[in-house]
């Protein structure tokens, strides 16, 4: 059957729903706990970038030396999602964990964090599976997985109060929808938010209960 250019011929096809998961977020003392699983490492280095930059797992494998501008403090993401470029914040606590790694392993560059393969990067499934044993180690029962270090980077920012739209600039989203959705996983922002119920009891008073007559039966 030709479909092409002819909308009629696929309109009685039901549009698939696909269940909508929120991801789980990781507190910052569960944060904390994964991070002291490991010891000055290459991984721990990856993970302290990933939470603290709120960058994707790709984006912190892909990292040169020469990204890392720490008279700005800021990131170079070279060619992130969309063929985008963008900068991001450097947090002092991650340049120190960057530049000890440095002292530590000595990468020979440009990669920041090179594969066994000269010219190529470390593998994401190499990360992934030492990310999931920390996991085990620091005790979480929640299922760790790279991205959910991004997903804990932004839900985190928007409990202290950074607006949607700075947020989007940081995590390179294309549209701010993509970034809204993170108000939808915060605990805390959902308990800041006040009811329109809450403004009622300061002015509505609680209704009188009306008292029943007892009727007499008759001798």
């Amino acid at each position: 059957m030709r479909t092409l250019e002819r909308p009629e011929e696929v309109a009685w096809i039901q549009q698939m729903r696909v269940p909508h998961r929120l991801p789980a977020i990781l507190s910052g003392d569960e944060i904390e706990r994964l991070l002291g699983s490991w010891g000055r490492s290459e991984c721990q280095a990856i993970v302290m970038t990933a939470y603290g930059a709120g960058l994707r797992i790709n984006e912190v494998l892909n990292l040169r030396v020469a990204d890392i501008d720490s008279r700005r403090m800021v990131i170079h993401i070279r060619q992130g999602k969309g063929q985008r470029d963008r900068y991001t914040m450097l947090p002092k606590l991650v340049l120190q964990t960057l530049r000890a790694y440095w002292r530590q392993e000595q990468p020979p560059g440009p990669e920041l964090f090179p594969g066994k393969t000269p010219g190529r990067v470390l593998c994401r499934d190499t990360v992934g599976k030492a990310l999931a044993r920390a996991a085990v180690r620091a005790g979480l029962e929640k299922h760790v997985h790279p991205h959910v270090l991004r997903h804990a980077f932004a839900t985190h920012l928007l409990e202290t109060g950074t607006d949607l739209r700075t947020l989007q600039v940081l995590l390179g989203h294309a549209s701010i929808s993509t970034t809204a959705r993170y108000a939808q996983v915060s605990p805390v922002m959902i308990r800041r938010t006040k009811s329109p119920a809450d403004r009622l009891r300061k002015t509505a008073s609680p209704v009188p209960r009306k008292k029943r007559s007892r009727s007499r039966r008759a001798g």
